[in-house]
């Protein structure tokens, strides 16, 4: 008996014997109870007794302490497979990893005969060993292993894929090795199971064994057991009427050759025979038979003599009939060795008379059956043949060209308005001719100008026109091809100065004396300005100022009324121009004053452009400093008419207006 029943019984005892009060008094048991104990009947019936709550030990009276039902051991109180916890009053059981309690709950007390049996990881956990992985469980555990045709990789051949990293990876041969005499024809897959297919390579043919290879469980490839030899064809095949030329060769590749006897000739497909992978020599496609030529052939005006035979070497002998004469050339047709008759090269013709005269023509070389015809100087031919030819019935059937008189297919070549090139067109019958239109332009003061362009022209016209986008100050060239006759004609002519583009510019108002202007100058490489002009008009009541006429230039540093604040020739100015008026500098000669403060100005952009005394401009208003309402024209002469600007100062903006005057 251990130790906690001992205490147990004594503490039972001590209630007992203390139970009956001195005096012989009856005492209340039941009041006297631990508030953790029951009073309950003495089994002889002779009282009552207090007794500690089920979970709890002691007298029942003064202490009642829980109970460690865990401390005699789990198995014991829990069963097997099991873990026991203590609790205050009582205790609950767990079942240990790899086993689960028979009533399904997490936590049990084995009085109702719950206990913990196996689980079955295998069928509880769908792919637990993973791709390739055989799952066998263990009482309380499991492992797993791997199929055929897999290997475990990074772990034991029994492994747990919780504890380690061990996995099943499918078997790979990798390429198969190569065998002698052998090529690889296929190999879709290198895992376990596949299968390579070899065949013999190349000059050698199949003698035994398999011609596969198999991929094995343990990674190698097992096969091919294929025995392959050398090609051996053997001695070659014979034919009728041939006999062979050949090395005694009879490996692969070897050829031999037939030729026919003498009297026979080859009528087959080849002469050649070779020695194939499989072994065997090729059909011979030699057909030797016998050689006969038949009958002569029959050439006009002849007649032959034969003596009926057309084997090889026979002869027969022409000559002409009656009313021709021979004309020379080979009389005799011989039987060759490939049946065939040589061809007679003889000619037997009629006298045709004198040689024909056609019009504005001459004899250029004749015989008795040919003339050929050329046109005389000045004229040309027009069509048709230049060979007279003497018929077999003795008839010239003459030359049927005509020789027409030469004229330039391209005249009266001129060029209006600077852009559009007429000319006439000199034509035999009315046929659609094509002109080639080649226009190239340069200028003296600018090397590095180049400007060509070309134009096609078909037409059946006798008057033709093309307009061309010719560029201004330029010298131009300008030829005219016709292209079936093969003539050219051409012309130069010159282009005249125009009035330059107006400048891009973007007009502001400022307050200040000294305002930035901005310049971008146009993109073209053909632009005609040479300079810029910046004029200063200082503003009373209505101006006029004329772009044609502009004022004098001033140097002084006192600048009149109107004055040029800067000149700027264009080769000195980028693609863009930040110009400050009133700097106080000097710009081509030109000194760019100060602006007084009070007073209105308009600054005007004058482009100038020149070429040897010729001069044209444009002018554009570039600003308005310290403006208030007042009225402005700005003339600007051109070659077509005079232009008048009018700037009215309306709702703090400009707006233009053109007239004619």
């Amino acid at each position: 008996m251990d130790a906690t029943k001992i205490t147990m019984i004594a503490l039972f005892l001590l209630c007992v014997t203390t139970a009956k009060p001195a005096g012989g008094q009856t005492l209340d048991v039941c009041a006297s109870c631990h508030v953790i104990a029951t009073c309950d009947d003495k089994l002889d019936g002779s009282g009552k007794v207090c007794n500690c709550k089920y979970g709890f030990v002691g007298n029942g009276r003064t202490f009642c302490q829980d109970k460690d039902e865990c401390q005699i051991g789990a198995s014991k109180i829990c069963g097997p497979h099991t873990t026991c916890h203590n609790t205050y009053g009582s205790y609950y059981c767990r079942c240990l990893s790899g086993y689960s309690p028979s009533n399904n709950m997490d936590v049990f007390i084995p009085n109702d005969g719950t206990h913990c049996q196996d689980i079955d990881e295998c069928r509880r956990i769908l792919g637990l060993c993973g791709d390739g992985g055989l799952c066998r469980n263990l009482e309380g555990s499991f492992y797993c292993s791997c199929q055929l045709g897999y290997q475990v990789h990074n772990g034991p051949e029994r492994f747990n894929p919780h504890t380690n990293k061990a996995f099943c990876k499918v078997v790979d041969c990798g390429r198969p090795a190569a065998v002698e005499d052998m090529v690889l024809l296929s190999v879709p897959r290198t895992t376990y199971g596949s299968v390579a297919m070899f065949a013999c390579d190349e000059g050698f043919v199949w003698r035994s064994g398999a011609n596969s290879s198999v991929c094995g469980a343990d990674g190698r490839w097992r096969g091919p057991t294929a025995v392959c030899e050398d090609v051996d064809c053997g001695s070659p095949p014979s034919t009728p009427h041939a006999h062979i030329l050949w090395n005694k060769s009879s490996r692969m590749a070897a050829a031999v050759h037939y030729q026919c006897h003498s009297g026979y000739h080859n009528v087959g497909k080849g002469d050649v025979s070779m020695c194939t992978a499989a072994g065997s020599w090729e059909r011979p496609p030699v057909l030797c038979q016998e050689t006969l030529c038949g009958f002569p052939p029959v050439i006009e005006f002849t007649e032959q003599v034969w003596n009926n035979k057309s084997t090889p070497g026979s002869t027969a002998l022409y000559f002409c009939k009656d009313g021709f004469h021979y004309q020379g050339g080979h009389n005799v047709s011989t039987c060759s060795g490939n049946g065939q008759w040589t061809r007679p090269t003889l000619s037997c013709q009629v006298k045709c008379g004198p040689v024909p005269i056609l019009e504005n023509s001459d004899v250029l070389w004749h015989n008795r059956s040919v003339v050929i015809h050329r046109c005389v100087d000045g004229y040309h031919s027009w069509r048709g043949s230049n060979v007279s030819v003497c018929s077999s019935s003795g008839v010239w059937e003459n030359a049927t060209m005509t020789c027409v008189e030469l004229k330039p297919p391209v005249t009266h070549l001129f060029v209006v308005d600077e852009k559009c090139v007429h000319w006439r067109a000199e034509k035999y019958e009315d046929d659609t001719e094509v002109y080639k239109v080649t226009c190239v332009g340069s200028r003296d003061y600018q090397k590095s100008f180049h400007d060509k362009t070309t134009r096609f022209l078909r037409s059946k016209s006798n008057q033709l026109e093309v307009c061309l986008k010719l560029l201004p100050v330029t010298n131009y060239s300008i030829s005219i091809t016709a292209v079936s006759a093969r003539f050219t004609a051409s012309i130069t002519t010159n282009t005249s100065l125009t009035a330059p583009p107006a400048p891009d510019v973007y007009f502001r108002e400022f307050e200040t004396p000294v305002p930035m202007l901005k310049l971008r100058r146009s993109l073209n490489t053909l632009d005609p300005i040479s300079m810029y002009q910046v004029f200063v008009l200082p503003v009373e009541g209505v101006m006029t100022f004329d772009c044609s006429s502009p004022a004098s230039l001033h140097s002084s540093n006192e600048p009149p009324a109107e004055y040029i604040a800067a000149m700027m020739e264009v080769r000195r100015v980028g693609m863009e121009l930040n110009f400050t008026v009133g700097d106080g500098l000097l710009y081509g000669g030109c000194f760019n004053a100060r602006l007084e403060n009070g007073r209105n100005y308009y600054i005007v952009l004058r482009a100038v452009s020149q070429w040897n005394e010729a001069e044209r401009s444009t002018c554009v208003l570039w600003a308005k400093v310290r403006g208030t309402s007042f009225v402005m024209k700005v003339s600007a002469s051109s070659a077509a008419a005079s232009v008048v600007f009018v700037a009215v100062i309306m709702l703090g903006g400009f707006i233009w207006h053109y007239r004619k005057t």
